[in-house]
């Protein structure tokens, strides 16, 4: 089963949560066993000194004990040499033993018993020496026999033992705690290093699976583009070749529709030729220059390749001509020129464009030299905002003035219905003399 990187987060977070617990378990148990380490180090050097001062205080009470014995037997004052550095050496221990005994409170009173025996005892041996000094034999042996001093002395031995011997069982006890305290740190440390080696090792193990199934994916994601780059390739190759047989297609229809047209036209003008009077020759004329301004637009797609736009100068120059041609079979003696801007306009709107400008000029070489010769201008040009005007002069008679304005009316109505088509707005200007048919329109680069 794939890892989710959700799952690499979390588990790495937890893992990462439970190795550092580990790690503070581990340093928490470390300072705690370390301040009891301290705890017990300072107990043993206590107890250590207390177990020494015990023990070279009875030292020195017997080293006194002896040579006070030692002076009663033999009488000789070199016995007593000893003595006094003993007695001195007592005192020391003994003040330095009750300090060490005054933290606890049940050795206190103990202290204090013992600190009356050692100076009783040390009191019956300076008496004891007095007497001998003063050749008082008898009085000292008869104090000695008493065996006073020798309970005393079994007294502080019993302290001074039972000090000792708890000393030694204290420093016993310390020394299992601490190995036991060192025990539990072992094992703190062997089992949290064990989890913190377990965490590590799961998130090793689970990064690396997923740096893996990354790269097993990653490897089958480019194998699979490298499919999809080719599968682009062919079917932009199949949509080319689609296009060009539709742009074929689309051009041979152009160009069987632009020849039907043509024929159309042919035999619109045949029939003028043969129609018996005037109104109906010029009548068919008019249908003929129509189907002809329709014809040249397909006539022009089918031969650009392009079936979406015209190029307007080259379309209506053509156009011009074609018409100028046809006036001249018909005896008009105007001559007709043009200044047209480059520009294309969508394929709908051109056969609009063209099919106005064949009426105007049609017109105009009826209507507006009716009897004489003149001039016709037809401009193209581009305006601010996306606009363009189309203008057709003539210097002719004009729409007023007198002047008898002839026709069926059929080519206003078809010239207002193909403006209105593409938004484009109709001027009939009147010129001193002559007429300005204007159209001015909506123009997008095409």
């Amino acid at each position: 089963m794939p890892i989710s990187n959700r799952f690499v987060v979390n588990f790495t977070a937890i893992s990462l949560a439970v190795g550092l617990l580990s790690l503070l378990a581990i340093i928490g148990t470390s300072v705690w066993l370390g301040e009891r380490a301290q705890a017990y180090f300072n107990d043993a050097v206590r107890l250590r000194d207390t177990r020494t001062a015990a023990v070279e205080l009875r030292s020195a009470v017997q080293s006194a004990e002896s040579s006070q014995r030692g002076f009663l037997i033999s009488g000789n004052e070199i016995y007593l040499a000893p003595f006094d550095t003993a007695k001195a050496e007592a005192q020391t221990r003994l003040r330095r033993l009750k300090e060490l005994l005054a933290e606890s409170k049940s050795a206190g009173p103990m202290a204090n018993r013992l600190s009356e025996v050692i100076a009783q005892k040390f009191e019956e041996m300076d008496r004891i020496i007095a007497l001998k000094r003063d050749f008082r034999d008898a009085d000292a042996s008869a104090m000695f026999r008493t065996n006073r001093g020798k309970a005393l002395m079994d007294e502080a031995n019993l302290f001074l033992s039972s000090t000792v011997r708890g000393m030694d069982e204290q420093l016993t006890q310390d020394m299992a705690e601490q190995r036991t305290n060192a025990n539990w740190l072992r094992w703190d440390a062997i089992i949290g290093g064990f989890v913190i080696i377990l965490m590590v090792g799961g998130v090793t193990t689970t990064l690396l699976r997923y740096s893996r199934e990354i790269s097993q994916t990653r490897d089958r994601l480019q194998a699979f583009n490298a499919t999809l780059e080719q599968r682009v390739k062919e079917r932009t190759g199949e949509l080319a070749r689609a296009r060009d047989r539709a742009e074929a297609l689309l051009a041979e229809v152009n160009h069987r529709v632009a020849n039907s047209l043509s024929i159309v036209a042919s035999m619109v003008g045949l029939q003028a030729h043969a129609a018996p009077d005037r109104a109906s020759k010029d009548l068919l004329s008019e249908v003929q220059t129509r189907i002809y301004a329709i014809s040249a637009v397909h006539q022009r797609l089918y031969s650009s390749g392009d079936a979406n736009s015209v190029d307007l100068s080259e379309y209506l120059s053509a156009l011009l001509g074609n018409i100028e041609t046809a006036m001249r079979e018909q005896g008009r003696a105007a001559t007709l020129t043009h200044d047209l801007e480059p520009m294309r306009l969508k394929t709908d709107a051109s056969v609009n464009l063209g099919v106005i400008v064949a009426e105007w000029v049609t017109n105009a070489y009826k209507y507006a030299y009716p009897d004489r010769g003149g001039e016709i201008r037809v401009s193209l040009k581009q305006l601010p905002g996306r606009r363009a005007e189309l203008t057709v002069e003539d210097d002719g008679v004009g729409r007023g003035d007198g002047a008898i304005v002839k026709g069926t009316g059929l080519g206003t109505r078809i010239v207002t219905a193909m403006a209105h088509t593409i938004g484009a707005e109709v001027d009939y200007l009147s010129r001193n003399p002559g007429t300005a048919a204007r159209l001015a329109f909506p123009w997008q680069p095409a």
